[in-house]
């Protein structure tokens, strides 16, 4: 059985991913602010936002598996974004994850068959208002996605990335905190329903299986079809 690394393992779509690996047998480590109450999760404290990767740089053994699930959603209009606007979701969503992977990359290194797996989101190839500082971040998450997948793929390293719509989590609450809500987002998809964490957590976990080892620096979105379908 294989060691996965699951940033964000606290909540959401990194708490579904985590669930299942810990169901497959494999070993799961959470790095977030808040612990996993998942039974069987090895919790440490990491912020996004914070200064201090020891706990992650001290993890030894093969990794086989790192999933980098902290994201944030910052939707103003862009003359209301402030360049610490920009700075805050750049730290969380891509800075985060280049300490977390040097951090871990020689313990990749260490498996035959590790995988990276990030979150962009629908905004970045589907324009779309109010996400000018969220999709700018997430932009950098696919370019990195491309440029690690090239460069990693001699030590057998494979990267890619999920573009996920709007899904049904704590982090998406205040888009979705009643059923009008939930309905109105839905039917903005063509197949009639928003995301839930499990609809991402199952590609998350099919990219991190080395089954499924001869795909890198793929892009591929989770999103109802609202990124590549009109209906109407």
């Amino acid at each position: 059985m294989g060691k996965y690394v699951i940033v964000g393992a606290s909540q959401g779509i990194g708490e579904s991913i985590a669930t299942a690996l810990l169901a497959a047998g494999h070993e799961v480590i959470n790095f977030a602010r808040n612990p996993s109450s998942i039974n069987g999760v090895e919790n440490h404290t990491w912020d996004a936002l914070g200064a201090d990767d020891s706990a992650i740089a001290a993890i030894t053994g093969p990794v086989d598996g790192i999933a980098y699930c902290p994201g944030s959603i910052n939707l103003k209009p862009f003359h209301r974004l402030t360049s610490a606007d920009f700075e805050k979701d750049f730290q969380i969503n891509v800075l985060g994850a280049v300490r977390v992977i040097q951090a871990l990359l020689p313990a990749l290194k260490q498996s035959s068959t590790s995988s990276i797996v990030l979150f962009s989101t629908v905004a970045v190839q589907t324009g779309m208002g109010f996400h000018a500082s969220i999709a700018s971040a997430k932009g950098a998450i696919e370019g990195l996605t491309r440029s690690l997948a090239a460069e990693l793929a001699a030590n057998k390293i494979r990267v890619n990335a999920i573009a996920p719509s709007l899904t049904q989590t704590p982090l998406a609450g205040a888009l979705l905190n009643s059923p009008e809500k939930i309905e109105a987002g839905g039917k903005r998809h063509p197949l009639g329903r928003v995301g839930q964490s499990e609809d991402v957590a199952n590609l998350a976990t099919f990219l991190l299986n080395p089954a499924n080892s001869w795909i890198t620096g793929q892009i591929i979105g989770v999103d109802g079809g609202i990124g590549s379908l009109r209906t109407s």
